[in-house]
């Protein structure tokens, strides 16, 4: 069983090897966050920042009670700008037909002949 020891400078030791744990990112804590949001703050007053106060419940947009709107279809259709050469080209490359294949000659391939009881016998090459 390994043993963890925490030494008062933050090293540990396994099987008598040093971790530094400075070299471990530590995770920062809720506290550690509101920690560091408050020197922000602070920070921002201090240069002459203002903080204002809104109340609860208040929508940063114009008019709350109104739905959102997408974005979507809702602009006029826009002209799009002709490209005839690379109209031309893309159906020229759609309407080429494939070249076809030429057969290819049938390769003599290596065939063995067993008996009636699955033993090899011999071999024999097959034009196929």
């Amino acid at each position: 069983m390994e043993t963890l020891v925490i030494l008062p400078n933050c090293n540990a030791i396994i099987r008598g090897l040093r971790i530094n744990r400075s070299a471990v990112k530590k995770i920062p804590t809720k506290a550690d966050i509101r920690a560091e949001l408050q020197r922000q703050m602070d920070r921002y007053t201090r240069k002459g920042g203002e903080i204002e106060n809104i109340p609860s419940g208040v929508s940063g947009r114009e008019n709350p009670l109104e739905s959102i709107k997408t974005p979507l279809f809702t602009d006029t259709k826009t002209d799009r700008t002709p490209v005839p050469e690379v109209v031309a080209a893309l159906d020229a490359r759609r309407n080429k037909k494939p070249q076809k294949k030429k057969p290819k000659k049938p390769e003599p391939r290596e065939e063995i002949i067993y008996d009636d009881f699955g033993e090899p016998l011999r071999k024999i090459w097959v034009d196929k």
